[in-house]
């Protein structure tokens, strides 16, 4: 199962991440007034969690630098409501999924299909210890099948990062950490030129680098160790393990369905790169 939760993972994340490569849902959410892409980006994920402190949000999304949600939060609520914020998500989302897909595919009995499995697997996890998965679980699911497609992956992938930040934490690994394990593993080096971390001040650079050194997870050089590498895949093994619950409510000849019917939507999304 396992195995299966890497699989779903590689075939749901493509739908997932036309929110933030393509245009629509950035354009949706400039209509409504938010100054720019980051007021969107953390008005609009953070919507389900409701009206809280910039302290929550930094909480529950974990691998953002310290003080980056208290530049968005709570102000981009201030005169926009997050349920605004969340429909616009949703709605820019859903056209981009259309447009990349084509009517053809976007409209297919195929889709449709798929959304109701990936639906009924999004909807049958237990939701203790998740709270970014348990706050879209109040989300309204959505009729259009492209808009439940896309609602239902993004549960499934809120879902996975809850699991995701529990194995970091029982590892010991901190947000910025994370994405120097992430940087290192795909290959980057120096792993302090890696987007997510780049524009963060080089002292915490040093730092986190330093901290890393001093465990043993990277070398004089910032490269992984064989315990940093280590240390990443049992981080990545136990997130399989973590995320395989939704799927046990499909039975084997569903998940295979299920499997089919995503191949060519996820393969359209990939050859876009998600745009």
């Amino acid at each position: 199962m396992t195995h299966l939760a890497r699989r779903m993972f590689e075939l749901l994340e493509p739908i997932c991440m036309v929110t933030f490569a393509a245009d629509e849902s950035n354009e949706e959410q400039a209509a409504l007034g938010h100054r720019t892409y980051w007021d969107g980006y953390f008005a609009g994920r953070a919507a389900p969690l409701g009206q809280v402190p910039a302290q929550v949000v930094h909480a529950a999304f974990y691998n953002f630098a310290d003080g980056e949600a208290a530049r968005h939060i709570p102000s981009a609520w201030e005169t926009i409501p997050p349920e605004a914020s969340l429909a616009a998500r949703e709605r820019g989302s859903a056209a981009s999924l259309r447009r990349i897909l084509g009517d053809e595919l976007a409209g297919s009995p195929g889709l449709v299909r798929a959304a109701d499995l990936t639906t009924k697997a999004a909807t049958s996890a237990p939701t203790a210890g998740r709270v970014m998965y348990a706050g879209m679980r109040t989300v309204a699911v959505p009729g259009d099948p492209v808009a439940r497609l896309w609602h239902s992956a993004t549960m499934l992938r809120e879902h996975r990062g809850d699991g995701h930040i529990a194995a970091l934490v029982g590892a010991g690994i901190g947000g910025t950490e994370s994405h120097v394990l992430s940087a290192l593993d795909m290959d980057i080096h120096p792993a302090e030129s890696f987007g997510r971390i780049h524009h963060l001040p080089k002292e915490r650079l040093a730092e986190v680098m330093a901290g890393l050194r001093k465990r043993g997870l990277v070398d004089a050089e910032g490269r992984f160790t064989d315990a940093g590498r280590e240390t990443k895949y049992r981080i990545e093994a136990l997130t399989d393990a973590l995320a395989v619950p939704p799927y046990e409510a499909l039975s084997p000849a569903e998940l295979d369905e299920l499997i089919t019917e995503l191949e060519p939507i996820t393969a359209r999304l990939v050859a876009t790169g998600s745009q």
